[in-house]
């Protein structure tokens, strides 16, 4: 696992409040027949927290199946570390490439705790793990000095980093790889700065949009891979009005998972109560959207 290119975050839908299997492979599928260059299983979009160890087991066995040559990524987040090992350990026995840590937190964590957090479950891989910042749902921010540290941890991949504006990208991203080793790649995520993550050297997208229209992330991410900014930044501005309704809508996840009903993709509703997709006049916004930019699965 190289980590490396775009890395499609799919969701885990669901029918009568269990997983849709049947739609979930299509998903994995329709991913590995699009060619992209990871599969990212259970992360913030495949709303991991909401899932108990069994139908993490099962999501993670049915992608592994299905994806082919595609290497699997799959969130092993959790509450308490001892939960964590487990379910690190369960997506090691389906055979993925890659594992995903985020510090999922009731009570906010300190540093220290994250760090051994970290250094608890890296002890215990024989697959590489990525390091998701994401304090817009963890609400804990990782500290230039704490990414240095857990860096320097056996089987450290990657670090997901959050969005970072064109103007400050360069700087951040510099920053970062002068403190940590030179194997580990950076990510970036955040779909709408994608290519302002990558022209500034980021080595891979961790991308939600990726995970639904992977044609669409893909032109984006082909072209920053080939070298080709300006091209990649015309594909991004196309796919404007989508990233306009991430922020409108409080994110991406239900605006994705709105779309996957509307074409069809999975039934509706297809996300884990309490959690909705889109209604109203915000559902129509995201049909209008789909309509202007003829976005296919």
């Amino acid at each position: 696992m190289d980590f490396t290119g775009l890395s499609a975050f799919a969701l885990t839908p669901l029918l009568d409040d269990r997983l849709d299997e049947a739609a979930y492979v299509r998903l994995i599928e329709n991913l590995r027949v699009a060619g992209v260059d990871s599969i990212g299983a259970l992360g913030s979009t495949g709303c991991y927290p909401y899932f108990s160890r069994t139908e993490r087991a099962n999501a993670l066995r049915l992608a592994t199946e299905h994806s082919g040559a595609i290497p699997v990524i799959a969130g092993v987040g959790a509450l308490r570390t001892r939960d964590v090992l487990w379910l690190a350990e369960d997506a090691q026995k389906a055979g993925v490439s890659a594992v995903l840590l985020a510090p999922v937190s009731y009570h906010a964590l300190t540093e220290d705790e994250v760090f051994d957090l970290f250094e608890a479950v890296t002890r215990e891989l024989s697959v590489p793990l990525c390091v998701y910042d994401n304090p817009a749902t963890t609400h804990f921010s990782f500290s230039d000095g704490l990414i240095a540290r857990i860096a320097q941890l056996p089987n450290i991949g990657s670090i997901k980093i959050p969005p970072v504006s064109a103007e400050l990208a360069p700087q951040r991203v510099a920053k970062l790889r002068a403190e940590i080793p030179a194997h580990i790649r950076l990510g970036i995520s955040g779909d709408a700065s994608a290519v302002d993550g990558l022209s500034a050297g980021c080595a891979i997208w961790y991308s939600v949009t990726g995970g639904l229209f992977p044609q669409a992330a893909l032109a984006i991410s082909r072209a920053a891979m080939a070298g080709d900014m300006a091209l990649a930044r015309a594909h991004s501005a196309a796919l404007q009005p989508l990233w306009d309704l991430f922020k409108r809508y409080g994110g991406s996840l239900r605006v994705i998972a709105t779309a996957a009903e509307l074409l069809g993709a999975v039934a509706e509703p297809c996300l884990p109560p309490p959690v909705q997709t889109l209604k109203g006049a915000a559902r129509r916004d995201v049909a209008e959207v789909i309509e202007t930019l003829r976005l296919v699965v």
